[in-house]
């Protein structure tokens, strides 16, 4: 019989700084889209103070985990809750697929973030990270390796960020019909992919991507 794992402990990188910094200003950050082949990349960055986080996490926010764990369904639900709570404060931050191919996906991401941050009404004392550390970003951070399972403002941060670009993907599919963005948004799929060797890349693909490079190719081409 194998062990049972004992279950994630969601706050325990907050209660670590706060203990070190009791009462600081502590924030979520993480981005969504970085895969995709079109569209902006998008962060999310979330505050809770240490004041309020335990309750919320019993209650408002039990279901928050990362957001590709979640249900569409579920996903909107958190982030409804995220965007309207009053003890909750919130950022969103993005950089265009123009962006992306001028800096790099890895820069245009760091970039997104710090514009999520700098969106927040207060800029926090600390950020928790997913992923790797952030080149430049405007506050002292600690990144975390799947922080988005593992950290429930970094969760909270992932939802903001995938609700909002999923949105994005709907404005996509009716700025350009026919990619079919409202349902793989925008990732690639084997849909998505058909579908750019017959129409082409569009203004909103990131020409620097070598799946969009291969089909802009094939126009050229033909």
């Amino acid at each position: 019989m194998s062990a049972t794992r004992a279950p994630i402990d969601r706050l325990a990188h907050e209660r670590a700084f706060w203990t070190a910094h009791p009462g600081a200003l502590l924030a979520g950050v993480d981005e969504a889209g970085r895969g995709c082949l079109a569209g902006p990349v998008v962060a999310g960055a979330v505050e809770i103070t240490e004041a309020e986080i335990a309750a919320l996490a019993e209650g408002p926010l039990a279901m928050a985990n990362d957001s590709k764990q979640l249900t569409p369904a579920q996903r909107e639900r958190v982030f409804e809750t995220l965007t309207h709570h009053p003890s909750i404060r919130w950022g969103v931050g993005s950089a265009s697929a123009a962006e992306i191919d001028r800096i790099n996906i890895l820069n245009a991401t760091h970039l997104a973030m710090r514009r999520a941050v700098e969106a927040l009404p207060r800029l926090p004392a600390h950020a928790l990270v997913d992923g790797l550390p952030v080149r430049r970003l405007c506050v002292p951070h600690t990144a975390l390796v799947k922080g988005d399972a593992h950290s429930l403002l970094i969760a909270c941060a992932s939802i903001i960020a995938k609700v909002t670009r999923d949105r994005l993907c709907q404005d996509l599919e009716a700025a350009y019909p026919g990619y079919g963005f409202a349902q793989h948004k925008a990732y690639g799929t084997k849909a998505h992919l058909e579908a750019l060797r017959r129409l082409g890349p569009c203004p909103e693909h990131r020409h620097s991507f070598a799946p969009v490079v291969a089909c802009a190719q094939l126009d050229l081409d033909m």
